[in-house]
């Protein structure tokens, strides 16, 4: 009898573990459905953030020239001089645990030694000095980078900064492939390569400038300087995503603002010293003065413009924060289109046939990277689906073979 009561509180006790477990799985899947839901909410904001802003700057930038402007740093400075606007989010109160959609991308490239410990073996907080580094680093990349697509600004339609632009993907999966153990796939090399001869094929269109007199010297001059800002700005990317992965660790929206806070801080001041160092503030009185469209045109043209750059920064790194720099670039990518259409109506650029291959090119390895994004996402999907259901295959022999 006691034997019998024994085994009946063991079934009984089997089953309801049974119950839990499904119950717990219920629960994980409605979490993760929650999570993927809000995932992407961010991940529209980013890339609403990321195409407006990039977009609505190069334009800026353009008419900043066309209209009489001709300081580079005031140029490089307005792309990194508008961060103060973000203080707000700073302070926004945020949820500090870890984002699922953040470390399954990340976690494939990361290692566990990688990861500084604390004595108690407790994952810390990086150092003061080691986020100083950090921001250091980036802030001295990003005003160089500044810098040098001013020049392209000055120099360049805008239809051909935006295609030589889109060769940064090329590099960036480059230094990916070092710094984030970017793993490469047919349809990502394709989009790659095409994104990367895209640009190259304006180097060989003739009689290529036609913004105000430009000479051929000075349209060499803004070609390599462009190509020289995609470097560097694809550097910074990789750099943004590696530091957050190793150093920062934080997954939060607040760890997004104060990486462009600071980054941008430190970029700032190095634009600012060579501002004052190259005697250009000296001429913007004359030059707001003498801008086509008028002295308020003129500072509404520069504020507007370190805005557009704000939003492109906080679409940019939220970007490299949920997924990756390189699906950064690729989205980065998708505003050429709008950008070469939106140049043609408002400054007239010419578009010629080999202007058309390039952009079709470019679109054709934006949708490329972006098959291949769909093609990891149902993997992903099928790999849970079937977790889930051979977890209930076994709980179904187990008790099977119980009783």
């Amino acid at each position: 009898m006691a034997e019998n009561q024994l085994l009946q509180l063991h079934a009984i006790d089997q089953e309801a573990h049974k119950e839990s477990s499904r119950a717990t799985r219920q629960d994980s899947t409605t979490n993760l459905r929650g999570k993927d839901y809000k995932w992407w909410i961010r991940m529209a904001m980013y890339m609403i953030f990321l195409l407006c802003g990039q977009s609505t700057a190069i334009l800026l930038g353009r008419l900043y020239y066309d209209q009489g402007g001709q300081r580079k740093w005031i140029a490089a400075l307005v792309q990194t001089v508008g961060f103060p606007i973000l203080f707000p989010f700073y302070f926004l109160p945020t949820s500090s645990s870890s984002s699922s959609s953040s470390s399954s991308s990340s976690s494939s490239s990361s290692s566990p030694s990688s990861i500084p410990t604390t004595s108690n073996g407790i994952s810390g907080p990086p150092s003061i000095i080691t986020l100083a580094l950090v921001y250091l680093t980036l802030g001295l990349l990003t005003a160089g980078g500044c810098l040098s697509s001013s020049y392209g600004f000055l120099y360049l339609p805008v239809s051909t900064l935006s295609i030589i632009s889109a060769s940064q993907l090329g590099f960036t999966a480059l230094f990916s492939f070092f710094l984030n153990s970017q793993k490469f796939t047919p349809f990502i090399t394709n989009s790659i390569v095409l994104l990367t001869i895209s640009p190259t094929l304006l180097a060989f269109q003739p009689n290529p400038s036609n913004v105000n007199g430009v000479s051929k010297g000075k349209y060499a001059i803004g070609f390599i300087c462009t190509v020289c800002a995609a470097v560097v700005t694809a550097l910074v990317l990789s750099l943004s995503q590696f530091f957050f992965r190793k150093v920062i660790k934080k997954i939060s929206f607040r760890a997004v603002v104060e990486m462009i806070i600071f980054q941008s801080l430190v970029a700032s001041w190095v634009i600012l010293v060579g501002l004052f160092a190259s005697n250009e503030w000296k001429g913007l009185r004359s030059e707001m003065e003498g801008f086509g469209l008028g002295k308020v045109s003129y500072a509404m043209t520069l504020v507007w413009s370190a805005i557009s750059w704000q939003l492109f920064q906080i679409g940019a790194v939220g970007l490299i924060f949920e997924v990756s720099s390189l699906f950064c670039n690729v989205m980065s990518a998708l505003a050429l289109p709008l950008i070469q259409v939106l140049a043609v109506i408002i400054f007239h650029d010419k578009f010629n046939g080999l202007k058309a291959i390039s952009m079709v090119l470019a679109i054709w390895g934006f949708v490329s990277y972006i098959y291949q994004h769909y093609l990891d996402d149902q993997k992903s999907k099928n790999i849970k689906i079937n977790a889930n259901a051979d977890a209930d295959v076994v709980e179904d022999i187990a008790d099977v073979d119980a009783n």
